[in-house]
């Protein structure tokens, strides 16, 4: 199988869909060796922010010398980012043996009738096996959906966990309230391991201090009252963070100071339980993380955000961020979101700062909501609001409409931005 019959492949196997649950999982990866148990990880469940926490942990740990496996999901860019070692993608001819290799199994499996796997654990199983084949020292790994039930919780071998922001998203899946969602996000704690959280509202938190009791583990958790001198800005950000004084940030976003002391509480976990990681490496990575997607500046004169805002606490700090910013700067956004998202809520949050709004409907997935229902719902709260018929249509006309000093946001579905941020270089290239 070549890399293009591959892609075919996976292609094919997404339209199954997705299903919760570790029994098909389990077993495919006993065909293929069990690859995973041969691995170290760090865990990283919750609700935003797991992306910026697996930037800042991969980043750090690599450059300690530390062979690193990252695992992501969803990609911008290009399929292979989800799976990188040392900030380096899958190569396609890789990709394309071990999805040969992976296939053999599933078909194995159907033929036996026990499971038809579906994308995201063809994709994990192959990401171990690619783990394992480059003979990483820790993988960095990023849960899917949740955390009970997904695909990735079959490890065992786990160093840390890291529960970054947990909020009310994917609701029909992980549960109603608040607490059931933390049980959920909390299911990737193994015993007596290491657990480093985000700061969190007072139900989730309880639910994973008495998972952590329960299982023997330590926990650290973010203080928010040891952050001083924190200086905000979309280029750079600096802040301290008990002993950490004056550490660096690339990453944009009000929220991404917390982010960065959730991986700086992870830095000393790690010490404690032997890594050697020294303060120039650490400060080295946090620098040097990069995260496209999340609050980036892809553009300037006019300034062009991409943001994968889609639910209402990422929402929260997107506002937080453009009012920091941006005050007093005409905002003009581009919104696309998924149909079974809390979108009226992110419209109630962010929509009255936007001097105007164009509507996309997401390409090439059945969640999308159609641009003209997203028109009619941010109507509602802000009547300059237009829809578009392509992404192409939204970033021209959102160019022509904003002033050189205006502020151009597009945020949403993460799965829009990555096509989105070609189209604007390539207007910048005409």
């Amino acid at each position: 199988m070549n890399y293009k019959e591959a892609r075919v492949y996976l292609d094919e196997v997404s339209k199954y869909g997705s299903v919760l649950g570790l029994d098909n999982m389990r077993e495919l990866l006993e065909r293929l060796g069990n690859p995973q148990d041969d691995l170290k990880f760090i865990h990283i469940s919750g609700t935003n922010g797991k992306g910026s926490a697996l930037s800042y942990m991969s980043t750090i740990l690599s450059g300690a010398g530390l062979r690193t496996g990252r695992y992501i999901s969803p990609t911008l860019y290009a399929y292979r980012e989800r799976i990188q070692v040392d900030g380096e993608m899958i190569d396609r001819e890789s990709l394309a043996a071990l999805v040969t290799v992976v296939k053999e199994a599933v078909d194995a499996m159907e033929a036996e009738k026990k499971g038809s796997p579906t994308v995201f654990e063809v994709e994990t199983a192959l990401s171990f096996l690619y783990f394992k084949e480059k003979k990483c020292d820790i993988v960095v790994l990023e849960t899917g959906l949740g955390g009970t039930l997904d695909a990735t919780n079959v490890v065992k071998t786990t160093v840390m966990e890291m529960i970054s922001s947990i909020g009310m998203d994917h609701m029909e899946f992980l549960g109603g309230t608040l607490q059931e969602i933390a049980e959920n996000k909390a299911g990737i704690i193994k015993p007596r391991t290491w657990v480093v959280s985000a700061e969190q509202d007072p139900q989730a938190a309880a639910v994973i201090r008495r998972v952590c009791r329960e299982k023997e583990c330590r926990l650290s958790v973010v203080d928010p009252d040891a952050f001083q001198d924190v200086h905000y800005g979309y280029d750079r950000q600096t802040f301290s963070y008990k002993d950490w004084k004056d550490v660096e940030i690339t990453l944009a976003g009000t929220y991404q100071v917390t982010n960065a002391a959730l991986a700086l509480e992870a830095v000393e976990a790690l010490r404690n339980l032997g890594y050697s990681l020294t303060e120039e490496q650490v400060r080295k990575g946090m620098k040097e993380a990069f995260w496209r997607g999340r609050f980036s500046v892809i553009h300037k004169n006019p300034v062009v955000v991409i943001d994968g805002a889609h639910n209402p606490a990422a929402a929260k700090v997107l506002k937080d961020s453009l009012e920091t910013y941006f005050q007093g700067k005409d905002l003009h956004f581009i919104f696309g979101v998924f149909a079974d998202k809390d979108y009226q809520s992110v419209i109630s949050m962010t929509a009255p700062l936007a001097k105007h709004i164009i509507t996309i409907q997401t390409p090439d997935n059945q969640r999308a909501l159609p641009a003209e229902q997203l028109r009619d719902a941010v109507a509602k709260v802000n009547p300059s609001v237009e829809a578009a018929g392509s992404i192409r249509e939204a970033v021209r006309k959102s160019m022509e409409n904003a002033q050189k000093d205006d502020v151009i946001v597009a945020f949403g579905s993460l799965s829009f931005l990555g096509e989105l941020d070609r189209e604007v270089q390539a207007m910048e290239g005409e």
